[in-house]
């Protein structure tokens, strides 16, 4: 997958500028689940689009050219895999893995490094394309560079897993009520995960 990211990183980054109101209010969920302090770990920080503009310290990922583009916008970002993450036990105050969830190899194996990385009761953020929403659905027939190589995921899987990982304390909150041509402002979140494309999932350690 770092192939596919590392050959289109450009295309990858400008989508953002494309779809200004779609990335702003994904950006809007995630910062309802956010930490207002503290210090954080995007996993899969990709061109810190979202760490960049979050506040998020340090990021991970495997593309050596998206990590460029991520450290120009102040990221600490290294060179690595949500497999293995090159931290120490009990480092972070909260981790964030924003899209990435559904390209990784071995989901559990990241959330299980997620939590070794988080202090005790350090809190994991998951922003995910839900599966089982219309916009998933379109994702998944509409074959994108990107999303052709994904395994999407619904929201009672990702909560299989966080469970698997040893996480609790879930809560859930929503944006994308449409498709992304017909977003032309920013849209407010809101809880759940039933309407929304976009849902971002937190929960304890």
């Amino acid at each position: 997958m770092s192939d596919i990211f590392d050959k289109y990183y450009k295309k990858y980054d400008t989508w953002y500028e494309r779809n200004k109101f779609v990335y702003l209010s994904e950006i809007e969920a995630l910062k309802k689940a956010l930490p207002k302090k503290g210090k954080g770990l995007e996993i899969g920080v990709g061109t810190g689009r979202f760490a960049s503009i979050l506040g998020i310290e340090y990021g991970i990922d495997p593309s050596k050219n998206m990590l460029q583009i991520a450290r120009r916008r102040g990221i600490d970002a290294r060179l690595g895999t949500g497999e293995k993450l090159p931290f120490a036990n009990s480092v972070f105050d909260y981790v964030a893995i924003i899209i990435t969830l559904c390209f990784v190899k071995d989901p559990v194996r990241v959330l299980v490094e997620a939590k070794r990385v988080l202090k005790k009761n350090g809190k994991l953020i998951i922003g995910i394309i839900n599966k089982d929403s219309f916009l998933g659905k379109f994702y998944q027939k509409k074959k994108s560079i990107f999303y052709k190589h994904a395994h999407f995921f619904g929201i009672k899987e990702v909560v299989v897993l966080l469970r698997q990982a040893g996480f609790k304390k879930f809560s859930y909150f929503q944006t994308l009520f449409s498709l992304q041509k017909e977003i032309s402002s920013i849209e407010k979140p809101k809880k759940g995960f039933n309407k929304g494309g976009f849902v971002v999932v937190s929960a304890i350690f």
